[in-house]
C-alpha cells in the first residue's frame, strides 16, 4: 500500500529571512502549478524557481504535496479577505439583497487568481492534509447559516443547515463554473445578469 505524503510543514519559519524562503518557495509553486499543473510540478523544479537550494526546501516541507497544502491555505486566506469584508453589511439587507451579495462575492472571490483556483480546484489529489483543504473555505457556509437565522422571518424553509448548504454548495457550482470555464462569453452586462438570475434561484428557493 503507498505511503501517503506528507502534507505538513517540517517546522514554522518565525525570522524575517526565514518566512522570505518561505514565501519565495509558495510563490513559486504557485507559479509552477499555474505553468504546468500539479503532475509536473516537483521539490526540484520549485527550488529552482524560487532561488532557494533544495536542501533549504526540505528543511521547512517534507514533500511538494506540503508547499502545495501551503498554496491553498494562502489562497483561502486571501479568498476569505474578501468574503469578509464585502460581506460585512449583509447582515442588514432584505432577503433579495443579501443573496445577490453572496452570489456577487462569490464571483468575485473566483475572480481572485483564477488560474491557480482552478489547478487548485481540479487538479489536486486529496490526500493527508489535503484532504481537509477546500479553495472555498466552509467558513462561507458559516456566513451565510448565520444571515439565515437572522433573517427567518422571511423564509419558508425550516431546516437552516440543509437549506445553508444547498445555496452555499449552488452558488459555489455556478460561480466556479462561470469564472473558470466561461469567462469569455460572460460580459460584464451578462455576468450581472448571472448573478442576478442565480440570486433570484437561491431566494425563490428560501422563500418556498
Amino acid at each position: 500500500m503507498a505511503r501517503k505524503p506528507l502534507t505538513r510543514p517540517r517546522k514554522i519559519a518565525t525570522q524575517e529571512r526565514s518566512r522570505a524562503t518561505v514565501d519565495n518557495l509558495i510563490e513559486a509553486t504557485a507559479r509552477i502549478l499555474v505553468k504546468d499543473g500539479f503532475d509536473k510540478a516537483s521539490t526540484n523544479r520549485i527550488a529552482e524557481v524560487s532561488g532557494v537550494s533544495i536542501g533549504s526546501l526540505y528543511q521547512y516541507f517534507p514533500s511538494k504535496e506540503a508547499l502545495v497544502a501551503a498554496v491553498i491555505e494562502r489562497h483561502q486566506q486571501q479568498i476569505m479577505q474578501t468574503v469578509r469584508s464585502e460581506l460585512a453589511q449583509v447582515s442588514t439587507q432584505a432577503l433579495d439583497q443579501a443573496m445577490r451579495r453572496f452570489v456577487a462575492v462569490a464571483v468575485e472571490a473566483h475572480r481572485l487568481d483564477p488560474r491557480l483556483h482552478r489547478v487548485l480546484a481540479e487538479q489536486i489529489p486529496r490526500v493527508g492534509k489535503l484532504e481537509k483543504l477546500q479553495t472555498f473555505s466552509r467558513e462561507n457556509f458559516s456566513l451565510f447559516r448565520t444571515y439565515l437565522e437572522g433573517a427567518r422571518d422571511e423564509l419558508g424553509v425550516d431546516d437552516l443547515e440543509l437549506a445553508s448548504f444547498v445555496c452555499v454548495t449552488t452558488i459555489e457550482a455556478l460561480t466556479h463554473n462561470a469564472v473558470l470555464h466561461h469567462a469569455k462569453e460572460l460580459t460584464d452586462d451578462r455576468m450581472e445578469a448571472l448573478i442576478d438570475e442565480a440570486a433570484r434561484l437561491v431566494t425563490g428557493y428560501l422563500k418556498g
